[in-house]
């Protein structure tokens, strides 16, 4: 990377998510230089990257380029690259293309999916983190029902039509809902020889409960609505084997020929790079102004850090944490060029929202608990008003009410290698 024409502090942002945007954001008139560096040229809406996969939005509704988002923000640069290490001697930035040096870096490079020691399962059962999983996924559920249709053995047409995720956090319920009105709904009438209505969608809970993170009367809220769709719900019991053919959970053979993977997320390789001390799911210890220890020009946010709250818990992995670091990173930065302290980071937590299909959904905000139609009003307002451009917010908003008014999904497009 060239040097500014006038020498000015540089902060390199490693990763364009919730996190690495609210960073640059942050910045915007502040006398440094921006280099937003990712791997991809697209900022994506992950909450709702299930919707991709179960064929409700197509990947242009939810993602928008990055050099567009930034447009207007003079002093951030955009660069193309995957980052492969990081030289805090040089004070450089590794990549495929070239070493970007800097003066302040903020790492907010993501997740990724997390098998528990089980990589070998990945496979037979892929996770959902980015748009050619969403794809790959719709692809593999859409494919299913294609091959039930020319089955004619009843075991393997039953296997084709039994879907299994696993995991009972808020992607493997969205998830679970989706297919499930997916099957009964959208796709009842399309096929001759196959009644897609018959379809098991089984979601599986190591836990107790399913959305461990809300209060139990909303877990016991979301598991009746799933069970309304038909979704099987089985908790207390983690997977003990994974293959082509299912799953086994206490000792029981479930045969399936579509498993999904929403049970874990392991941060990406950035302690590593840096030899910092982390977690047990990879992610960086850091600071209490979210700098890494021994590197205080090194930031680390979102899912790439471990942030412990004012009660001394982690702060949870969900966007809105992600855009707070963000933009405290780029607050503290300012502060530092121009000598101001800054009080250490307060994570605010403003409430969990899931939704389990059509018209459900829960909401919990503390004091006030909301769940059915109401809450689901509420998800579906907040993420529309997230969504980054007016394009898509229109698109999702128009996609939302035909599928409310009519239950179809227009997104139903099997692309790319059969499988």
């Amino acid at each position: 990377m060239p040097s500014p024409s006038q020498r000015r502090p540089r902060v390199v942002i490693v990763g364009a998510g919730f996190g690495g945007l609210s960073a640059a954001k942050a910045l915007a008139g502040a006398p440094v230089d921006v280099v937003l560096v990712d791997k991809r040229n697209y900022h994506l809406f992950q909450p709702l990257l299930y919707q991709v996969a179960t064929a409700g939005l197509s990947p242009a509704d939810i993602a928008a380029p990055i050099r567009g988002i930034v447009r207007r923000q003079a002093n951030v640069s955009v660069v193309l690259g995957k980052v492969t290490g990081i030289d805090p001697a040089a004070r450089e930035v590794l990549t495929d293309e070239a070493r970007i040096s800097y003066d302040f870096l903020v790492l907010a490079t993501g997740a990724r999916h997390a098998y528990f020691g089980r990589d070998e399962w990945e496979p037979f059962a892929p996770g959902l983190k980015k748009i050619d999983d969403a794809t790959a996924i719709r692809r593999r559920i859409l494919m299913a029902f294609e091959r039930a249709e020319l089955e004619v053995d009843a075991g393997r047409r039953r296997d084709l039509l039994t879907f299994v995720i696993v995991g009972g956090g808020p992607t493997g319920v969205e998830l679970a809902g989706a297919i499930a009105e997916l099957a009964r709904k959208t796709l009842s009438a399309d096929f001759r020889h196959i009644d897609p209505r018959a379809a098991r969608v089984i979601l599986i809970e190591a836990g107790p409960r399913v959305l461990a993170a809300f209060p139990p009367s909303l877990s016991e809220q979301a598991r009746r609505s799933l069970e309304r769709l038909g979704v099987e719900v089985r908790t207390g019991h983690p997977v003990d084997t994974c293959d082509a053919g299912g799953v086994s959970v206490s000792g029981e053979r479930i045969g399936s020929r579509t498993i999904l993977w929403a049970a874990g997320v392991a941060a990406s390789p950035a302690a590593k790079w840096l030899m910092a001390d982390k977690d047990r799911a990879g992610r960086i210890k850091v600071e209490p102004d979210l700098s890494v220890p021994g590197h205080p020009a090194v930031f680390a946010i979102g899912d790439t850090a471990m942030v412990a709250d004012g009660n001394g818990k982690p702060v949870p992995g969900i966007a809105p944490a992600a855009k707070q670091q963000g933009t405290y990173v780029g607050r503290i930065i300012r502060n530092r060029v121009a000598g101001i302290e800054t009080a250490p980071f307060r994570y605010r937590h403003y409430g969990n929202l899931a939704t389990i299909g059509r018209k459900s959904a829960v909401a919990d905000f503390g004091a006030l608990r909301l769940s059915g139609f109401a809450a689901w009003l509420l998800w579906s307002v907040a993420h529309i008003y997230f969504l980054i451009g007016f394009r898509n917010r229109v698109v999702v908003s128009l996609n939302w009410l035909w599928a409310y008014l009519t239950f179809q999904r227009g997104a139903r497009l099997i692309t790319g290698q059969k499988g």
